[in-house]
């Protein structure tokens, strides 16, 4: 493939926001991540924005909202917290790299499925719907650098990174066949009343909704669907996640700034214990804000609110209650991947703030 990179933002916005008709991905591209299908990674033209309209129009909906807030609280609170404390309790060495990227991954499935993987759990398990994700990144990157007979030889051979991509492929495919089966058979008995009060999935939203978006919402769209918005939801979030923390703990006075800005959203009496931050706290937090900003260096996509929720969620439940030490011993580089992560993890030590 011929390639023309670019790391300067006003370019990524020209080609990925404001003229994005006039650079059309193409079969190359798709060919490369054809693990993704139809999906809006791989869509071009009139497909990418009707599939972009209608994600937003389903990510802006108050009932996607009210599963958000939830969903996001309730993993921080039952899913990250308890792994902390439990780090911090016994002076363990955690790779927070490693907790973000599960923290992600089940709110992401979570949020487009309705199901949770449960990757965020103290035993910290090894889930094979996970894994597969992890493998056939790992795979399209070495489609990027290797030649395209060696890659069509591994292939053929059903080895190395080729062999590893075939088996990832079959196990997203039956872990989504069996989500989206069983969505549809409780869309069809689905409860308004409930939903009202518990909010709504984007994999739900798509079947019960799809006479109005104008797209054949069949198994494999749906399939498609919900594979590309959570690779867009796991890694990016978790990545920015990382580096975030880590140039938090390169610069005290940054911190303590965080701190202040979160303290003044809260009852003088409520300062210096241990709190979770509601959306509503942190949504309009100017320095958390420009901080994250500063360590994504912009982020342009249809998931960008939702994102922000997420890390703001995290962000400041861990600076308000953690001192967040990061071992010097294992070097905070950036891995070879398809998504910008670190070669060794963010290896931490961490201590409550407060008792």
């Amino acid at each position: 493939m011929n390639l023309v990179a670019t790391c300067d933002p006003a370019n990524a916005r020209y080609v990925m926001s404001c003229n994005f008709d006039n650079f059309p991905k193409g079969p190359e591209f798709k060919q490369m991540f054809d693990i993704l299908g139809d999906g809006i990674f791989n869509s071009d033209m009139d497909l990418w924005k009707n599939q972009r309209i209608t994600a937003q129009g389903f990510m802006r909906h108050h009932l996607f909202h009210q599963f958000l807030l939830r969903t996001i609280r309730d993993k921080v609170e039952m899913g990250l917290m308890p792994i902390i404390d439990h780090a911090a309790k016994h002076g363990l060495v955690i790779n927070l790299e490693d907790i973000f990227r599960r923290f992600t991954f089940d709110s992401a499935c979570i949020l487009v499925t309705g199901y949770d993987p449960s990757c965020l759990s103290l035993e910290l398990p090894q889930v094979l719907f996970s894994k597969a994700v992890d493998y056939f990144e790992q795979a399209i990157l070495y489609r990027h650098v290797r030649p395209r007979s060696f890659t069509k030889l591994q292939k053929w051979l059903n080895i190395g990174q080729e062999g590893k991509y075939k088996k990832s492929w079959k196990v997203l495919d039956d872990v989504l066949a069996e989500y989206t089966c069983q969505k549809r058979k409780e869309a069809n008995k689905l409860n308004q009343e409930l939903v009202s009060v518990d909010g709504v999935d984007l994999l739900t939203s798509y079947i019960t909704e799809k006479e109005s978006t104008g797209l054949i919402c069949d198994d494999k769209f749906l399939r498609d669907t919900a594979l590309n918005m959570i690779i867009a939801a796991k890694d990016t979030t978790s990545t920015a996640l990382t580096w975030f923390t880590w140039l938090v703990s390169k610069h005290p006075i940054l911190e303590n700034k965080i701190i202040e800005e979160l303290e003044s959203k809260i009852p003088i009496a409520e300062t210096k214990r241990r709190r979770l931050f509601n959306v509503d706290e942190v949504k309009n937090l100017v320095y958390l804000h420009g901080a994250l900003c500063e360590a994504l260096r912009p982020r342009i996509c249809s998931g960008k609110e939702t994102s922000f929720i997420q890390m703001k969620a995290v962000a400041s439940a861990l600076i308000y209650n953690y001192h967040i030490h990061v071992m010097e011993e294992t070097p905070v580089v950036p891995a070879v991947s398809v998504v910008q992560h670190t070669k060794n993890g963010l290896m931490t030590r961490i201590s409550k703030r407060w008792e």
